[in-house]
Order: structure tokens, then C-alpha cells, then sequence
């Protein structure tokens, strides 16, 4: 049985048929990532699953049991975490108390969320920021803030939509590390992004979507070679 599964999803938006009867599995302690060109449905897909829209048919089963319904508070304590396109932490508190208030979705006793936090920004690489405010942070250590805040609820699986994109080269090969680093840690990986370098050295299954609906499920070397993907978003010469 998967860990994540979501069976026939759709979604619209008024006339707008955002997903279209969509199937995806997550196995646990895979990374899968989920490609497709802008308004293919991967956020929309994102906040199905994390409970910020409800769809308008399909079911999302966590563990075997029915979430669908769910609120994001309520999915966020069985186990799915997630970060955001748009990093919005609270700007005018330090990076240490806004991975603090991830760690309360855990425990209620501050010292335990302050030894926990402690330990997520260790990993993560910003304890030489713990009492900067979020606001004067960069944008890789804004990211990072992001990944360490989702990280401090405790997930089974971490949802992470383009944590890469607006990195250096140099960035991002430190941000797949850290990816890697949170799977061996015991940790399921969903994973939105459009930097194909990135997607193909850390996914063990892709998934495409096109507007709105699956057109490719397999590994990234099959991805890479689809003629249907190439012709709808990859392009010739991605991979180089």
C-alpha cells in the first residue's frame, strides 16, 4: 500500500478545469517529483492534498485512510508537511522563533520545541542565524527557513513546492544535499520543480502534468526520453 495516494482527482475553477481525474501514488521513502509547464495543476494538486482547496471529486489517502476532507491544521498533524512557492515567514521574528512555532504542532512544552528547534536549524544550516530576523535573511536562507519550518512539524511526508528555483547553481546543488539528507533521515519526499537538473538527480519517479491531467509516470531517465513530454514542456537538450 502507498503512503500518499490520491485517486481521481479533479478541480475546477469556474470554467477552468484545474485537474482532471488525476492518480498519483507516493511510496514511502520516495522522492517523487511532480513537473509540467505553469498552470499544468502541480500547485493546485499541492494544496488538494494539503487541504487548502477541497476537490470536486476523488479521494486523498493517507495511510490508507480517507483525509479529503481535512483541514490543513488537521493533515498537518498526521504527517504531511509542506513549504511554499512564495516564502512568507513572519518577518519581524528571529529565524529561531519561527521554526519554534512549527515545533508546538508536536509538543506543548517550550523546552522541548526549543531543543527541537535547535536541532532542525543545526541540520538545516542556519544556526549561525538563530536570532537574525526573518526579514534580513537572503533568499537561500529564506528558503531554508522555510524547509526548517515545515521540518519542525514533524512530517512523514515533506511536500516541497520549488525550493530550488532562484538559486545559484552553486545553491541548489547544497539544496539537493539537503533534500537528500532529510530522505535518509526516514523522511517521504513530494517534490514541485521546474530545475531539471535538480529533478533528475534527485527523483526516483517523475510525474508530468498537462494541463491539468497525468500524460508521463516513470523514472527520470524515462521522463527524459518521452517524446509526449519533450513535446509539451521538457524541450530538446534539457538535461545538459
Amino acid at each position: 500500500m502507498a503512503l500518499l495516494e490520491v485517486k481521481n482527482v479533479s478541480k475546477s475553477f469556474g470554467g477552468l478545469r484545474a485537474l482532471n481525474n488525476v492518480t498519483v501514488e507516493l511510496n514511502k521513502g520516495e522522492i517523487l517529483a511532480v513537473i509540467g509547464p505553469n498552470g499544468a495543476g502541480k500547485t493546485t494538486l499541492f494544496n488538494i492534498i494539503t487541504g487548502y482547496y477541497r476537490p470536486d471529486g476523488g479521494q486523498i489517502l493517507f495511510k490508507g485512510k480517507n483525509i479529503t476532507g481535512l483541514e490543513p491544521h488537521e493533515k498537518c498533524f498526521r504527517g504531511i508537511g509542506r513549504t511554499f512557492q512564495l516564502v512568507k515567514p513572519f518577518e519581524e521574528m528571529s529565524v529561531f522563533d519561527n521554526v519554534m512555532i512549527g515545533s508546538f504542532n508536536r509538543t506543548r512544552n517550550r523546552e522541548d520545541a526549543q531543543r527541537q528547534t535547535q536541532e532542525i536549524l543545526d541540520f538545516t544550516g542556519l544556526k549561525e542565524r538563530r536570532n537574525k530576523l526573518a526579514s534580513e535573511l537572503t533568499i537561500v536562507d529564506r528558503k531554508r527557513l522555510e524547509l526548517a519550518r515545515a521540518l519542525a512539524t514533524k512530517p512523514e511526508i515533506l511536500m516541497l513546492d520549488e525550493v530550488m528555483t532562484g538559486l545559484t547553481p552553486a545553491e541548489s546543488d547544497a539544496a539537493q544535499d539537503l533534500v537528500r539528507n532529510i530522505r535518509s533521515n526516514g523522511l517521504t519526499i513530494l517534490i514541485i520543480e521546474h530545475v531539471m537538473r535538480a529533478v533528475m538527480r534527485l527523483s526516483d519517479r517523475i510525474i508530468v502534468l498537462h494541463y491539468g491531467e497525468v500524460i508521463a509516470n516513470g523514472s527520470p531517465k524515462e521522463i527524459s526520453q518521452n517524446e509526449r513530454v519533450i513535446e509539451a514542456y521538457l524541450g530538446r537538450g534539457s538535461f545538459a
